[in-house]
């Protein structure tokens, strides 16, 4: 149980700014009552989740989304409510220049313009304290023939490059990856392996950002964590759920099986342990269902599955390996997995201060009648704010 309490202790899973505003399809942005108009009333959502969970200690912003005056003001502004700022999130593409790609753009004046913006994230970081800078890039072609697809990863590298440099001892790069989507015939950055190649290329303090919903059906995910943690490459997750493609719903809502899985190899790894650097991130987008509710059970469903991994009987498990006993190993997990975890979590909580039931407490705070009546006149956040 010692075990089982610590690794609890360890995960902190990292909720971002853009979650707890309007979002929606590409058909429709649904508004809600009580949506943020800023990024300082974000970090004061973001810290309810903290004040309930007592496992999100952190907010990633996006910039330019989360866009500011003073930097160091908002840094402020979450300690006063109990958390810090986390990841910058760069956004290289939602302006029109970026239509044939950001960093890869066969224009040099628009990789300029990209690798400025990046190099700006890397000064916010200087501001906030922030450790890590978090780049996807939408980059890729439609069309067979429409562009040099090594000059493209050349293009890339020299980017990269550069943003490298400019990091300070304690920051990081994370590459994130994605199979497609915006571009649908080459990407440039689609898998794991070109992340991985371009952060050993890059250095140590390169590592690859491990989004749940950027794979192909079926892809075997926690391999690629297993093998990611092995290498001392993992770096981070963006956690959520998908049906079909990059759906970006609440994490553990559609298999969380998997996401079982996943934790299991990152309990087996160590990545639990402060010291890897593993870096638990939600990305999500709240379309239907309420933001901070959203968020809150988003936390609860990792903190299920990691509780879970945390009881597989290790000793067990390697022994029936050892003996080649295929179903008895298969057992050792299935027991776990199968283990009703929410009053181990429920009593975690208690044992912090804090109530058994986050979804219950916040509902009863107030919290959401008290933003609805305050944020009246303004712009709610969204896409694109």
């Amino acid at each position: 149980m010692t075990d089982f309490t610590t690794g609890l202790d360890d995960l902190a899973i990292e909720t971002p700014s853009w979650a707890y505003g309007n979002s929606g399809t590409r058909f429709k942005v649904f508004a809600q009552r009580g949506v943020p108009r800023d990024p300082f009333e974000k970090v004061a959502d973001a810290a309810q989740v903290h004040a309930f969970t007592g496992a999100a200690p952190t907010v990633a912003l996006h910039i330019p989304w989360d866009r500011v005056p003073d930097y160091a003001a908002l840094a402020d502004h979450a300690v006063d409510h109990g958390v810090r700022l986390g990841a910058i999130n760069a956004n290289v593409f939602q302006d029109d220049d970026y239509m044939l790609g950001s960093v890869t753009n066969p224009d040099p004046k628009v990789r300029r313009k990209a690798v400025d913006h990046l190099l700006e994230c890397v000064d916010i970081m200087d501001l906030t304290g922030s450790r890590d800078l978090k780049l996807w890039f939408s980059d890729g072609t439609n069309y067979p023939g429409q562009d040099d697809i090594r000059a493209r990863q050349d293009r890339l590298s020299e980017a990269l490059t550069e943003v490298y440099a400019r990091l300070g001892d304690d920051q990081r790069l994370l590459l994130e990856y994605k199979l497609f989507e915006p571009a649908f015939y080459t990407t440039d950055v689609p898998d794991w392996g070109t992340s991985f190649l371009h952060c050993v290329a890059l250095g140590p303090k390169a590592v690859v950002c491990v989004d749940t919903g950027h794979h192909a059906p079926g892809t075997n995910i926690e391999f690629i964590v297993a093998l990611l943690l092995r290498a001392g490459r993992l770096g981070a997750f963006d956690f959520n759920s998908r049906f079909y493609a990059d759906d970006d719903l609440m994490v553990g809502a559609a298999d969380p099986f998997q996401l079982f899985r996943i934790m299991f190899e990152v309990v087996s790894g160590g990545g639990l342990d402060p010291a890897t650097g593993v870096a638990f991130m939600l990305d999500q987008c709240h379309n239907i269902e309420p933001k901070i509710q959203g968020q809150i059970r988003s936390v609860m469903n990792a903190q299920e599955a990691t509780a879970k991994a945390l009881l597989v009987d290790a000793a067990a498990l390697k022994a029936a390996q050892a003996e080649g006993d295929v179903l008895g190993a298969n057992a050792v997990l299935m027991d776990a997995y199968n283990t009703d975890v929410r009053p181990l979590l429920a009593g975690w909580r208690e044992s912090r201060g804090l109530d058994g039931d986050p979804i219950a407490a916040y509902k009863a705070s107030g919290y959401f009648e008290k933003i609805v009546a305050e944020r009246v006149g303004g712009t709610q956040a969204g896409w694109g704010a």
